[in-house]
């Protein structure tokens, strides 16, 4: 389930709501991969940072433990709802880089054009008997034929 905007902005601060931003539509496509790396690191601790003030109150409320941090501010559900955006935002960037990672591992790279294709391709040589046969020498069987029918008158086949 996808959390509006505005909820964000009600429930984190200024520049926790800046570095949300930052994993949103526009903005996430314009930052290099190196600043979404950075950006993941940021929302991991932060996240977990909630998760635990979030466990810390909801044992304080079944009286397991000593409450820590009097002044935090809300009840139990304000740092699951804070935990649950700063989850939502690194969900967003992580599948960002995985994304840009399958893009470049698809392309794989090209070797620098050179003056000189090195070897190369090298030319297998004809496996099949190589003949010469004359010019003069094609036709010839035909050429027998037809002389030898022209002297005997005999060999041509029956006359009418």
């Amino acid at each position: 389930m996808s959390i509006p905007c505005k909820f964000e902005r009600s429930i984190l601060s200024h520049d926790e709501h800046e570095l949300i931003l930052r994993s949103h539509h526009p903005e996430i496509y314009d930052a290099a991969l190196d600043d979404l790396k950075a950006l993941r690191q940021r929302l991991r601790g932060m996240r977990n940072k909630e998760r635990t003030l979030a466990r810390e109150n909801r044992r304080a409320v079944r009286r397991k433990g000593a409450r820590r941090g009097a002044s935090f501010p809300g009840t139990v559900e304000h740092p699951l709802q804070r935990k649950q955006v700063f989850t939502a935002a690194l969900k967003h960037v992580s599948k960002e880089i995985s994304r840009r990672e399958k893009l470049a591992a698809s392309f794989s790279p090209r070797p620098a054009t050179g003056d000189t294709s090195g070897e190369g391709m090298r030319p297998l040589p004809n496996t099949r008997r190589r003949t010469r046969v004359p010019p003069a020498r094609i036709g010839r069987a035909s050429q027998a034929a037809k002389n030898a029918a022209a002297r005997d008158p005999c060999s041509r086949g029956p006359v009418s």
